[in-house]
């Protein structure tokens, strides 16, 4: 599941509304926001929590709020009164620091609850199975770290991953946005530090990688191009590439798209149907070294190889008889590492440098 976050620290815009309509259209299934942001003014959180709770309502999603301590009560609801946030449109709470297994155990019975995935120990499971919790109801969030050098270490996380599975948690994580980042650092929100300023689109299916079930975007957006890249993703099973051509001559064979053959290459991405295609005579022709993500087609100089595409997984030698013909955005490079055996990918011109 893909999730999305909105933050109040300002009211909900039309365009804020707008943006909420368009990731429920791609796909995404839940919404993320805290109620313990200390830039914020919590006084505000009431009415504006009201209103988010009406969009995710209308839009049919999940609204998750992050608390901590007494963040209900300082805005103007209650741990007691479950009811009253329910009616509103919030659907689960992730409670942080400050706030008992008792308590957890009880708000169980009633809604999902997101517990702390980073933190939570074995001391905390067995507390609550004493204090009765529904298990089924419960969830392990991993935070977000705005702090740069502050976000979790892979190996770490996909230890902890491990552990939680065998206790029976779904697991969350968090990617960063690529569109109004959250003050006050604007650093993006990653759970993992490797992916601080990697394409969410990226960043989110190594997550995926590290048994992780439930992924949000931490910042406030995504442009409108990353948007797209997810819608392609959720709905086709597609990842697009953004390409810059050196060679226009013979855009029309490796634009487009493209599936990965199901014998999985170490070093390229090898289209599957590339030169079986009716292809005209390929010349040598800016054969230079292959940096990972160069987009080649192979010349008549590799006999019926010619007119092969592949797209260079790593940093490859210049080889007469491949021409590079584009290369992936350095943006969308991250994205390679994703594209398995058999999976559709796109190679789609780079409207920023037209």
């Amino acid at each position: 599941m893909f999730g999305f976050s909105i933050f109040m620290n300002q009211p909900l815009s039309n365009e804020k509304k707008s943006y909420i309509e368009k990731m429920k259209a791609i796909g995404f299934t839940g919404i993320f926001t805290s109620l313990h942001i200390p830039e914020d003014d919590a006084a505000t959180y009431y009415s504006r929590l009201i209103e988010l709770g009406t969009e995710a309502k209308k839009n049919n999603l999940n609204l998750m709020i992050d608390i901590s301590g007494d963040a209900l009560s300082k805005a103007g609801f209650s741990i007691d009164r479950l009811d009253e946030l329910k009616h509103i449109g919030v659907t689960a709470l992730r409670m942080d620091y400050h706030i008992s297994n008792d308590t957890i155990a009880k708000c169980s019975h009633h809604m999902t609850v997101g517990l702390n995935a980073s933190t939570i120990t074995q001391h905390d499971i067995d507390d609550l199975i004493k204090h009765k919790a529904n298990f089924k109801h419960l969830e392990a969030w991993h935070n977000y770290y705005p702090r740069p050098e502050t976000g979790l270490d892979k190996t770490w996380y996909l230890e902890k991953n491990q552990w939680l599975k065998e206790n029976g948690f779904t697991i969350q994580g968090f990617v960063p946005g690529d569109d109004d980042l959250r003050g006050p650092l604007y650093e993006g929100l990653p759970t993992l530090e490797e992916h601080r300023y990697i394409h969410p689109l990226a960043s989110a299916l190594d997550l995926a990688n590290q048994l992780t079930d439930d992924i949000y975007i931490g910042d406030g957006g995504l442009s409108e191009v990353t948007q797209s890249q997810f819608k392609e993703f959720l709905q086709n099973d597609t990842l697009t590439l953004h390409v810059n051509t050196i060679d226009e001559e013979f855009s029309s064979l490796f634009l487009g798209q493209h599936h990965n053959r199901q014998d999985e290459a170490r070093d390229v991405v090898r289209s599957a149907n590339a030169r079986f295609k009716q292809i005209p005579d390929i010349p040598p022709k800016k054969t230079l070294p292959r940096l990972k993500g160069s987009v080649t087609l192979d010349n008549h100089a590799y006999l019926r190889y010619m007119g092969e595409l592949q797209i260079a997984k790593r940093d490859l030698v210049k080889d007469d008889k491949v021409n590079v013909v584009a290369y992936v955005i350095e943006k969308d490079i991250p994205i390679i590492d994703h594209i398995k055996a058999g999976m559709h990918y796109e190679l789609r011109k780079d409207d920023d440098n037209e």
